[in-house]
């Protein structure tokens, strides 16, 4: 069936500038992390991709080991754009990483030269793309110098590989020296991808005052915690299917009563302002000016529409954020 975007696709969306760079994201993206890999429906992830980009969802996320298997959700992707999105390319911003182990032997993984510009070229050609918007590095490499690894981030985009470069999972201290070495190159470093939610806050020590300071934008994953943030959990039972049913990222164990709890007390505050769990744990990111974007997953059109009637309730008021902050500190 032939793609035709909504007319109105822009009249909902929210988008904020990314640092100190010319390029807006919208309030939310969406991320190919799960549910886009070649275990995974076609027809369902396109729909998906297609109801993004219908609600003014511009920007579209994904890594060169996403699938599964790896490299797999790129693939669907590059499906994607050839079914009918690439015809809207201009529109949309589009963003890969490198930094984990995609092939054996010394060349496939972590920082160096060499595997960055593979792993991006390979990248292109599973997407069918002459460019990515954004490529990050995806995690630190501990042996790899970093001069070596910026170096090689700031020659693809030279090479008109990428217009952006960014990094994820760095700390304070290594964004700092990125976000130096880069300059000194004569290419910003424009974004950090970091993990952020109300559960998970390590980004406030340190990170969002070092981006800030240095004009980089931040887009958070896992905003909704694998999903405590959301109403699965609050009965105290693990449904079936869920991720705590799976024990991939997050274990049954971890759900404890003193969670429970908190969530519930979470939840008490959201249903009081007409929201969801979800969308009260989107606000709350969103807070901040220095969080350009929130980045989500979905697993079928519905779920991310769920998640984008989060801004359609207002933004969190001074007391609800007083009260949040009262319940995550218990």
């Amino acid at each position: 069936m032939v793609y035709t975007a909504n007319e109105n696709r822009y009249g909902a969306m929210n988008y904020r500038r990314c640092g100190k760079s010319g390029l807006k994201l919208p309030e939310i993206s969406l991320g190919l992390w799960h549910n886009f890999g070649g275990v995974d429906r076609y027809e369902t992830g396109r729909e998906t991709v297609l109801a993004a980009f219908d609600a003014g969802v511009t920007h579209f996320d994904l890594a060169n080991n996403y699938g599964p298997p790896p490299g797999s959700a790129e693939i669907a992707f590059g499906r994607i754009l050839k079914d009918g999105l690439g015809a809207y390319r201009d529109e949309i911003t589009v963003s890969t990483k490198a930094g984990y182990g995609m092939w054996p032997g010394p060349y496939g993984d972590l920082g160096s030269r060499k595997y960055l510009t593979a792993s991006l070229d390979a990248s292109l050609k599973r997407m069918g793309l002459d460019y990515v918007d954004v490529f990050y590095h995806h995690r630190p490499d501990p042996d790899t110098p970093l001069e070596e690894t910026m170096t090689a981030l700031a020659d693809i985009v030279r090479r008109g590989k990428a217009l952006y470069v960014g990094v994820s999972n760095y700390d304070p201290e290594q964004t700092a020296r990125a976000v130096s070495v880069l300059r000194s190159l004569g290419v910003p470093c424009l974004i950090h991808q970091a993990s952020y939610s109300m559960l998970n806050r390590r980004i406030e020590d340190g990170l969002l005052d070092v981006l800030g300071k240095e004009g980089v934008g931040c887009i958070c994953f896992s905003p909704l915690a694998q999903g405590l943030l959301t109403d699965r959990y609050l009965s105290g039972s693990i449904p079936e299917g869920s991720r705590a049913s799976r024990g991939e990222f997050l274990k049954p164990d971890s759900i404890t009563p003193e969670l429970l709890a908190k969530l519930r007390a979470l939840n008490d505050i959201a249903k009081a302002g007409g929201r969801t769990l979800a969308a009260l744990a989107i606000w709350w990111i969103l807070r901040d000016s220095r969080i350009t974007s929130v980045l989500v997953g979905a697993s079928s059109s519905a779920q991310l529409r769920e998640n984008l009637a989060a801004l359609s309730r207002p933004a969190l008021s001074n007391e609800e954020l007083e009260r949040i902050e009262e319940i995550l500190r218990r």
